[in-house]
């Protein structure tokens, strides 16, 4: 099989969250925890730097951090894009996600939350929303990410969220199973992706390998000796890693991918084991089991 990259390990990573109200701060703050970010909602701004220094430190567990500070932090607010800049000198490399939406969204969505703007409770939402722009358009001009959210329900911002940001993380929230089988034995009812592996040449017709598994040195040279067998495992793995990310942002947790040949023990053992091994390499959770190989 042809050799992949490897998943490299991304340096502390800290993004600053801010926007509009009602432009959909909290989901996107939500969608950072879910990816493993420690997340702090409505941050003060003279904690930004503390809370930066804390997750620079040496040994400090928070390798990824996420914070929204938006018009609920009052006059300090104008202090925000100083703030930022001194954290870009420090080697931090933050990020910066303005949140936005056309003013008929975001009338809207005040309307059915029937929530006041956060600028006061007695000024009209469509002034509140302009003010807030104005006080923010320093923060959008620095913005790293500039995000309209006018078209996109929640779950449409999720899955941008999570394919900017969650690179490693978001592959590591799903664990990915790779089961062995033999089609003697049935298909395993569990099972959401199945693969049918007895084209290949099979090790049980070679006297010495037949009492041998697909985990021994033996088989794994055998099926290594043919060109099917690196051409099928190309394949596979370059329709598992299209699908993948996939399932990963539909919410899926567990997938459970089944590969069989007749009675469970070479082709399908190796190849799980194959399969698992490159997937790991690429930054997944996995996890491998063999159903069948110690059956007759």
């Amino acid at each position: 099989m042809k050799k992949r990259p490897s998943a490299r390990k991304r340096g502390k990573q800290f993004v600053l969250i801010t926007g509009l109200s009602g432009s959909g701060k909290g989901s996107v703050l939500k969608t950072f925890e879910d990816l493993g970010y420690h997340c702090v909602d409505n941050l003060p701004i003279d904690l930004i730097p503390k809370f930066a220094e804390m997750c620079q430190q040496p040994g400090s567990r928070i390798d990824r951090a996420a914070a929204v500070v938006d018009i609920r932090g009052g006059e300090a607010l104008s202090q925000l894009p100083t703030v930022y800049r001194d954290l870009t000198r420090n080697n931090l490399k933050p990020s910066l996600v303005f949140m936005e939406a056309s003013d008929k969204a975001l009338i809207r969505r005040f309307e059915e939350t029937r929530r006041p703007h956060p600028l006061g409770r007695d000024l009209p939402v469509r002034e509140g929303i302009r003010l807030e722009r104005i006080l923010l358009k320093p923060m959008r001009q620095l913005a790293s990410e500039v995000i309209d959210t006018t078209r996109l329900n929640v779950h449409e911002l999720r899955d941008l969220i999570q394919t900017r940001f969650g690179g490693i993380a978001a592959r590591q929230s799903m664990l990915v199973s790779a089961v062995s089988f033999g089609y003697r034995f049935g298909v395993p009812q569990d099972a959401d992706l199945v693969f049918d592996v007895r084209f290949l040449p099979n090790p049980n017709y070679v006297p010495r390998l037949k009492n041998q598994t697909g985990r021994d040195v033996g088989v794994r040279r055998f099926m290594d000796s043919y060109p099917q067998t690196h051409e099928f495992v190309n394949r596979l793995m370059n329709l598992l890693l299209y699908l993948l990310p996939l399932y990963v942002r539909e919410g899926k947790s567990y997938l459970t991918i089944a590969i069989g040949c007749t009675g469970g023990r070479h082709r399908s053992v190796f190849l799980a084991e194959r399969v698992a091994s490159a997937l790991a390499h690429e930054g997944y959770k996995t996890k491998v089991s063999h159903r069948d190989v110690g059956r007759a």
